[in-house]
């Protein structure tokens, strides 16, 4: 079996990143030309992991505008055949070491554990604060969304987690 690799995406991985975050039952699934857009104008700021030709994990985001230490997580997710080996977490620190951003942020569901796993141990291993900076209630959403609740992770020092 070849080796899983980490590596920024390019347009041609855009049908397959929509067709990981269709599959993962957990995502709100964006447009196929919206994963085609996040390859192409926020490849800097997000990353795909592969297995030989295939990418069976993503992760996209973007810098905040008002922060641009800061990375936006506003997707991750892995191939159901790749869950459980360490995937996601690497996609994660691979994000974080290429950017060298100070935070990464995020939304979770309240019963997302999966989610609110991986993220609590994003801090772990890289010695990082994890706090609730908030949340956009259900009530906000125009349609039957469940609450999302907002984490800042930092800040990271370029030397751990290497």
């Amino acid at each position: 079996m070849s080796e899983r690799v980490i590596d920024r995406p390019s347009t041609q991985d855009g049908a397959a990143i929509w067709r990981i975050a269709r599959d993962s039952g957990k995502l709100d699934l964006n447009s196929s030309y919206a994963y085609l857009l996040w390859c192409h104008d926020f490849a800097d700021t997000s990353a795909v992991a592969r297995v030989g030709d295939d990418v069976v994990g993503f992760v996209i985001g973007y810098r905040r505008p008002a922060a641009p230490d800061t990375v936006v997580v506003w997707q991750i997710a892995v191939d159901a055949g790749q869950r459980g080996r360490g995937t996601a977490g690497a996609l994660l620190d691979a994000l974080v070491r290429r950017t060298g951003v100070r935070h990464v942020e995020t939304t979770i569901t309240p019963d997302n554990d999966a989610s609110n796993a991986l993220f609590r141990s994003l801090a772990d291993r890289w010695d990082a604060h994890m706090r609730v900076a908030g949340e956009f209630d259900a009530q906000q959403f125009p349609d039957d969304h469940e609450t999302e609740v907002l984490y800042r992770i930092g800040p990271f020092e370029a030397a751990k987690a290497a």
